[in-house]
């Protein structure tokens, strides 16, 4: 699946790095030193099992990447609606775009301006820029969650959901909301 991280952070580096490290097509969008760095020697992920370098497209002109199966959105969350505009020449008919924020608003603003290839989504990650290039992740629980907004299980979501399974992510799709609510149906 071809992904882009659009906000190569703590959030969006270290999830785009495994998706990456399990052999997907990522590309970072970042900016200034980091950008750089990343374009000169890669990204560097420090965990606590170790370290390793991901040699990966970089850039900060999302239109030049063209059309991508998957946006994960890492950048903060007063960022949200800037960045909707910047990833609209990311979205093509099948893209999905996943928030990474953990924040009501973030799928809502993004569904706004990007209309239904928006996902609701948060995560969960104690990973920071440790400096250009370099992502540490300090370990405990990194987990992604995201879902269609009208919580429907479509092709889409299971692919995604495929893609962080394989890159052995914590990874969830809530229930349908019948079942989340007790009725069968």
């Amino acid at each position: 699946m071809r992904i882009a991280v659009f906000g190569t952070g703590g959030a969006g580096g270290y999830f785009g790095a495994q998706l990456a490290l399990a052999g997907e097509d990522v590309v970072f969008i970042a900016r200034g030193d980091h950008l750089h760095a990343i374009k000169s020697a890669g990204l560097r992920l420090e965990t606590p099992s170790g370290e390793t370098v991901i040699r990966a497209e970089a850039t900060d002109k999302p239109a030049e990447i063209g059309h991508v199966e998957a946006v994960l959105v890492g950048v903060k969350a007063w960022q949200v609606t800037d960045a909707a505009g910047a990833i609209r020449p990311l979205i093509g008919p099948e893209t999905v775009v996943v928030p990474l924020q953990n924040g009501v608003e973030a799928a809502g603003e993004l569904a706004a301006a990007l209309g239904s290839a928006t996902l609701g989504g948060m995560c969960g990650t104690l990973s920071f820029v440790a400096g250009p290039g370099h992502i540490r992740s300090v370990g405990g629980q990194n987990f992604i969650k995201f879902g269609e907004l009208d919580n429907k299980l479509t092709g889409r979501v299971r692919r995604l959901r495929e893609c962080f399974a394989h890159a052995k992510v914590s990874v969830e799709v809530p229930p349908t909301s019948s079942k989340r609510c007790g009725i069968s149906s």
